[in-house]
């Protein structure tokens, strides 16, 4: 970010704490296409450090896959609005089984946002993990289980109607960029049964492995980067949270158990938010659906990154079976 940047998100957190003393500790990392940074800040009149996340559009951006239009600009834009509301509407609603940093304050000037956020680090969470083991998996799978549980069928506004990243509406021009076949012919179909089925919870929309922050014990877990949360059904998370966590081969040999121990869960979470809704029937409904939660990513990622290294044997597997059921 600029100087002035700095300097106009420094003053902007003094004035919300009241606390002349605050300063950047560090820059944590930078949002994606240098859109901002996310930052960790010292308040010594809490005692406390917080987590800004900053957004300052760049005038001329640069995509790391070259995909500078207007469209994937305004997404980017969007979003992060869209994570704001979330953090001022939905997230009070979340508990402990799918804890979610607390939000301390927003602020906007100009074309420049932020949104100052609880230091997990500062409230047990700070392990981070990349190749993580199954025990670590299934509790990614808990959280999903109980956030999905937390908010089906409630009715949602303020958010993208559609969540995920990577859903048509919002990737027009990865689509025309697929080459002719049956997923690019089918996209609308598997689209379509998705976003229409009687089921609807609100997703996390990017749950891969690195938006989760583990306790040192790694016994619980916090989820972040709500950018793209927004309705859907719960299984489009659960098979992109298991696709960034395993390659094919574990894929093949664990995706089944995590299936099952994902609905577990939700069993669970249904008692303890103590939910009406038939989950049987969402179980059923949900499961059906899961190999189209495969083939609507893969339609993405062979539009967006055709060699992607997501694209394994797996998802091959269940895009075939959907191609193969449609085409009967």
């Amino acid at each position: 970010m600029t100087q002035q940047t700095n300097k106009q998100v420094l003053h902007s957190i003094r004035q919300h704490f009241n606390d002349d003393d605050a300063v950047k500790l560090q820059s944590i990392q930078s949002l994606w296409s240098d859109y901002g940074e996310i930052a960790r800040y010292w308040l010594p009149s809490l005692s406390s450090s917080v987590v800004v996340k900053s957004v300052n559009p760049p005038d001329d951006t640069q995509h790391p896959r070259g995909w500078n239009t207007t469209v994937s600009h305004q997404r980017k834009l969007d979003s992060y609005r869209n994570e704001q509301y979330f953090y001022q509407h939905y997230s009070a609603f979340t508990d402990n089984y799918c804890h979610v940093p607390r939000c301390l304050g927003t602020g906007q000037f100009g074309k420049q946002s932020w949104l100052i956020l609880q230091d997990l680090d500062q409230h047990g969470f700070t392990y981070r993990c990349d190749d993580a083991p199954l025990a670590l998996v299934k509790l990614g799978l808990r959280w999903l289980a109980y956030f999905h549980a937390r908010f089906l069928q409630e009715p949602l506004s303020g958010l993208w109607p559609i969540g995920t990243y990577w859903h048509l509406a919002t990737r027009p021009d990865e689509w025309q960029k697929m080459p002719d076949g049956r997923l690019k012919q089918q996209a609308q179909s598997i689209d379509n049964q998705l976003n229409q089925a009687g089921f609807q919870t609100l997703l996390h929309g990017d749950a891969k492995l690195a938006n989760f922050c583990f306790s040192q014990d790694q016994t619980d877990l916090a989820a972040v980067d709500f950018q793209y949360v927004g309705a859907g059904v719960g299984v489009k998370d659960v098979a992109y949270f298991l696709g960034s966590c395993f390659d094919s081969d574990g894929l093949i040999h664990h995706a089944d158990m995590l299936l099952d121990h994902y609905f577990s869960c939700l069993h669970q979470a249904a008692k303890h938010y103590v939910i009406n809704t038939d989950i049987a029937a969402v179980e059923h409904q949900w499961r059906a659906l899961y190999p189209l939660a495969w083939a609507d990513f893969q339609r993405f990622l062979i539009g967006w990154a055709t060699e992607h290294y997501k694209i394994n044997d797996y998802m091959l597997m269940m895009t075939d079976k959907v191609l193969t059921s449609l085409n009967n």
